[in-house]
């Protein structure tokens, strides 16, 4: 019987997966899960930089490169006084003056844990700011009651500019020394946003911008437009963050909503003003120089080129004087709360804006 002969099959030849080409002329053994996880262990101990590697060797890897930058994620967390430290990111810069530019004015984003009683009370105090707009409001009630007990214009400006220097000071010393910047937070962090925490506090130029309409303006043009600041600034933010993204956005941290509630606001404050506060509790001393003296009308020049003559414009009074003048009150008091003008704070822009406005339209048409 012939013996039969079988022909054993020849060895497979395995490639084993590495970042080195492989070479046409050596052989590879069989290469296990059990090696390939040994190997790979075994280089991310003993990895010392990618930078080291031939040009050549820098192909994709069949696997995760996460076991060798794995010792540059483990780094040691920040900490600032027991508590994790913000992402860089959020960080604000040095409380210094240096480096210091006019975007300074503007109001950024506040990141939340810069000011510790706004980590405590988030909705409160850093969500709704219920602290802040509860003082900017009372301010409006407060200007009304002067008014109503009969306090000359004029005599106001003194007390604002004497406000104005020292909370100026303070808040340029705060910049200056960490310790002071440290005892200001921990007592007046209800009433700032966190980006007031390395930038100048609203209440500087809430004071300035009171001042120059109250100084260089007529007195019913002045008191409306700290009315408009007081009242329809904080409408505009409280009602933005209620309902401003379900409206459109007329530009960044401005929304239809908060436009709208500005508007609103401010015809309501025009008729608080000239039909109740007014009528209520005057004539006051200085009342007798108001631009609004319940009568508007055509400029003669323009009742002229629109073929009249010589004859007496059209004039608009009573209620209908009150509307149109109430209804500009609010054009004026959005406008001016949407507008951005160099980046400047609020509370600065809104009574100067509005204040120009009304004393245009009224030099027009009062």
């Amino acid at each position: 019987m012939a013996k039969s002969t079988t022909t054993v099959p020849r060895t497979p030849r395995v490639i084993s997966p590495s970042p080195t080409p492989s070479s046409d002329h050596e052989y590879f053994g069989p290469t296990t899960r059990s090696a390939t996880v040994r190997k790979r262990l075994s280089a991310s101990q003993t990895f010392d930089g990618v930078e080291e590697r031939e040009e050549y060797s820098r192909s994709s890897r069949t696997r995760s490169r996460s076991p060798i930058l794995m010792e540059a994620r483990e780094k040691p967390l920040q900490t600032n006084n027991g508590h994790l430290a913000p992402p860089p990111a959020l960080q604000p810069a040095a409380a210094t003056l240096g480096g210091w530019s006019w975007r300074d004015f503007s109001r950024s984003p506040s990141p939340l844990g810069l000011i510790p009683i706004h980590r405590h009370w988030r909705t409160f105090v850093h969500k709704h700011e219920v602290p802040r707009k509860a003082l900017h409001v009372s301010i409006g009630f407060f200007v009304a009651w002067l008014y109503a007990v009969g306090t000359r214009v004029d005599a106001v400006p003194p007390y604002l500019m004497a406000a104005l220097v020292p909370i100026a000071t303070t808040d340029w010393l705060r910049h200056r020394y960490q310790s002071v910047n440290r005892l200001y937070v921990n007592l007046l962090g209800a009433l700032m946003r966190e980006s007031e925490y390395s930038g100048w506090n609203g209440v500087i130029f809430y004071l300035l911008g009171a001042w120059i309409v109250l100084r260089f303006f007529p007195k019913d043009v002045g008191v409306m437009s700290v009315l408009l600041l007081s009242w329809c600034d904080t409408a505009a933010s409280t009602f933005g963050r209620l309902w401003g993204r379900y409206t459109p956005r007329i530009r960044r941290g401005k929304s239809l909503a908060g436009s709208a509630a500005a508007f609103f606001v401010g015809f309501g404050t025009s008729f608080f003003f000239y039909a109740w506060l007014v009528p209520k509790f005057g004539p006051m001393p200085g009342d007798e120089d108001f631009m609004f003296k319940g009568v508007l009308s055509l400029p003669q020049a323009a009742w002229r080129a629109l073929g009249m003559g010589d004859e007496q414009p059209v004039q608009a009074t009573g209620a209908l004087a009150l509307g149109i003048v109430s209804l500009w009150s609010g054009l004026v008091a959005s406008a001016s709360e949407v507008v951005d003008f160099f980046g400047w704070d609020d509370n600065l822009t809104i009574p100067v804006l509005s204040g120009i406005g009304m004393l245009g339209f009224l030099k027009v048409f009062g």
